[in-house]
């Protein structure tokens, strides 16, 4: 028997933006895709595919037996916020068009503010096609606030506390408590300590999910859809001590090879 496929989201960045990249390549602008993702999701046992912004969904999906949105730039103010964080959005029009160097991952070098309207669109898309076809997807960090901006919730948009960009990405700054009854519960027990490298997180939850995971502070870390195969974790797993035995992917692949 094959084994799954899983289609995995990344960001595009011009090539001037990306550290000893040859001078002759400035203007070119390239797909980047981390690659703790796609060796996590081989360690559990199926195979990663990296899925680029120009793709269209409804080809792509149909090949693929689950999905993984991964973490980047800040999703758009303009898809959920009604007021802007001013500590953000000083003097930054976020309803302007951006190119695809702008990057947030971990806080990033540019300002919070920074977002990539063409990957919102796709992984808003990339989403819609994989629910239609009842396949299960994952999101990580970026992943999990885009899948609730989608389903019509809404972020806190600038927690500069949840931001440690100073250590390494496994250190494990806090823990986050699991909800009794919930898969995350099934997966890590009542606690887990996890990295945090993200600034912002989900608020109110979009329609169909349940957060199953919080921080001490009440941010919630992980969410999970109340019919159909989603979870979503504001941590990287990936980057984390042990990410290839983490049992986030391993849940991806079981549920993509049914």
């Amino acid at each position: 028997m094959p084994k799954p496929l899983i289609g995995l989201s990344g960001r595009r960045r011009a090539g001037a933006r990306i550290r000893g990249f040859p001078p002759v390549f400035v203007d070119v602008e390239v797909d980047l895709y981390i690659a703790h993702y796609a060796q996590a999701v081989h360690a559990a046992g199926a195979v990663a595919v990296h899925v680029p912004l120009d793709a269209d969904p409804a080809d792509v999906v149909p090949r693929l037996d689950g999905v993984l949105l991964t973490g980047g730039e800040d999703v758009a103010a303009c898809l959920y916020a009604d007021r802007l964080h001013e500590q953000v959005y000083d003097g930054i029009d976020p309803f302007a068009e951006r190119g695809a160097g702008f990057d947030n991952d971990r806080g990033g070098s540019d300002s919070p503010a920074d977002s990539v309207p063409l990957r919102d669109a796709f992984e808003i898309a990339l989403l819609d096609a994989a629910v239609g076809a009842g396949l299960p997807v994952l999101g990580i960090c970026r992943g999990p606030q885009l899948i609730n901006i989608a389903a019509g919730g809404t972020l806190h948009q600038h927690l500069p506390e949840h931001a440690a960009t100073d250590g390494p990405p496994d250190a494990t700054p806090h823990t986050v408590t699991t909800t009794e009854g919930s898969q995350l519960r099934q997966m890590y027990g009542p606690e887990v300590a996890v990295n945090s490298l993200h600034h912002q997180a989900v608020d109110q939850l979009g329609q169909g999910y349940v957060a199953t995971a919080h921080s001490p502070d009440g941010i919630i870390e992980g969410m999970e859809h109340i019919e159909l195969p989603i979870i979503a974790v504001q941590w990287h797993p990936e980057l984390m001590t042990g990410a290839l035995q983490d049992p986030c992917f391993r849940w991806l692949v079981e549920h993509a090879s049914r």
